[in-house]
């Protein structure tokens, strides 16, 4: 039964019963301070649904004026390695003159990269802890030598236009963390499921938890819920790091490209699901155009596929009422200037292999924006969130009860929109070019193994 259904019936049973003393007023919920205050003292646990850990006034489920979200998690880039030359909104972005050391103790300086393909840079996790350095934010060169200064790498608005266009037209977040500081896989998994289990390094997901319960994942609610959800795939699925999940839901996988059921032939159809994955290549190599922006991939042709993406759903049919929202799994090894803050740990389970560590702190900043009519123009988001703050909007949207405490006490977004004055028109943006010159040394500088 619908809130204020309750209330009115709630209403009519005392004025029946003639309560000699009614109450002087009915409940209306927690007011945003009261629970955003719940919320950073990690109070909601496993199962809560959103509409127990926000206000009691906010638009949720049906009442969110949107049907379809699309969601594209891009590799391994930090917020300022791509965005530090924004300027709008507020952002925070790293100093010009802003140095980390190398292991001499010689200050290294930021600058502009020149190189669109670039060796890979340590994000484990102990060269992220290291990174990190309780708040100091210095290790970045020291845990990448030979060759460290390319982690104080950055590309501005020449290099990726594209970025910087969305990222000042719709509603940007300057204080998006990765769920874990470490690697791509359990950012993953939280992004997922809200936990790791543990885990601190790449590897698939248990088919049970350490305490020995089947493990859940977002698709798992969804499948509960019967909302329909397709993973539209170039070369791997990272969403069939779940046990089971490929082999049980075979229809629900799609080749991105497909003529028919693919995700641009669905978006130009109106036949989108209720929540699509959308994946780049992750497995090509520069020499056959990764997309991922993994390094060493080229940061344009990354580009590229994601404006496709962007842009497939800003000509949909579709585009009146759907929320695009597209993110980066992890820093990568990059430069930040924003130290990451404590997080709700998810569950009782420990970081495997460091007994010294817990879940309670996020990882490093990584791009974040919101592609809507819904979406606040040039709206920069300061609320501190995370991975699983994407996976509790869309539970909060379809009803899904939180997966951890992880994602049960976390931001689902709701600032960088706003449901009662949207802006369905479609902006001019431009094109996503890749440098034929920049590709070309790509190329040169990685050829095939």
């Amino acid at each position: 039964m619908p809130r204020g259904v309750r209330i009115l019936t709630l209403a009519a049973a005392v004025l029946l019963l003639g309560c000699p003393n009614p109450p002087a007023t009915v409940d209306a919920g927690m007011s945003a301070e009261q629970a955003k205050a719940r919320r950073e003292a990690c109070e909601f646990k496993a199962g809560a649904l959103a509409s127990e850990t926000l206000a009691g006034d906010t638009l949720l489920g049906e009442q969110m004026p949107f049907e379809h979200i699309v969601l594209v998690m891009q590799e391994n880039r930090s917020f300022d390695h791509y965005l530090s030359k924004l300027s709008h909104g507020g952002v925070t972005v790293a100093s010009p003159d802003a140095t980390n050391p190398d292991p001499a103790g010689n200050p290294i300086k930021r600058y502009h990269e020149t190189k669109y393909c670039i060796p890979d840079v340590a994000h484990s996790w102990n060269a992220s802890h290291r990174q990190f350095n309780d708040g100091g934010m210095d290790g970045f060169v020291i845990t990448n030598e030979p060759g460290g200064a390319r982690a104080l790498g950055y590309f501005d608005e020449t290099d990726l236009p594209y970025y910087y266009a969305v990222a000042r037209t719709f509603a940007l977040s300057d204080r998006h963390f990765s769920s874990v500081m470490g690697p791509t896989q359990p950012n993953r998994l939280y992004y997922w499921a809200g936990t790791s289990w543990g885990a601190i390094a790449n590897g698939i997901a248990p088919e049970k938890d350490p305490a020995g319960k089947t493990v859940q994942s977002l698709f798992t609610r969804l499948n509960a819920a019967k909302v329909s959800w397709r993973s539209y795939v170039t070369d791997v699925a990272s969403t069939a790091v779940f046990y089971g999940l490929l082999s049980t839901n075979l229809n629900n996988f799609v080749k991105v490209d497909d003529p028919d059921a693919g995700f641009f032939a669905s978006a130009a159809a109106g036949t989108l699901a209720s929540v699509s994955v959308v994946e780049a290549s992750y497995a090509a190599g520069v020499a056959g155009n990764q997309s991922d922006e993994h390094p060493a991939s080229n940061i344009q042709v990354g580009q590229a596929f994601t404006a496709k993406v962007v842009n497939a759903v800003l000509a949909s049919p579709l585009w009146p009422k759907t929320v695009l929202i597209f993110l980066y799994d992890e820093h990568g090894g990059f430069y930040d200037s924003v130290p990451p803050p404590k997080a709700c740990e998810p569950d009782a389970f420990l970081p495997v292999g460091d007994d010294t560590r817990r879940f309670d702190h996020l990882g490093f900043r990584s791009p974040l924006i919101v592609v809507s009519p819904f979406a606040r123009r040039g709206y920069v988001s300061h609320e501190p969130i995370d991975h699983t703050s994407v996976t509790r909007f869309v539970e909060a949207r379809f009803g899904l009860k939180a997966l951890t405490a992880r994602d049960a006490n976390a931001w689902p977004l709701l600032d960088m929109f706003d449901f009662t004055a949207p802006d369905f028109t479609v902006p001019s943006l431009p094109a996503a070019v890749i440098d034929p010159a920049k590709d070309a040394q790509c190329k040169i500088d990685f050829p095939p193994p």
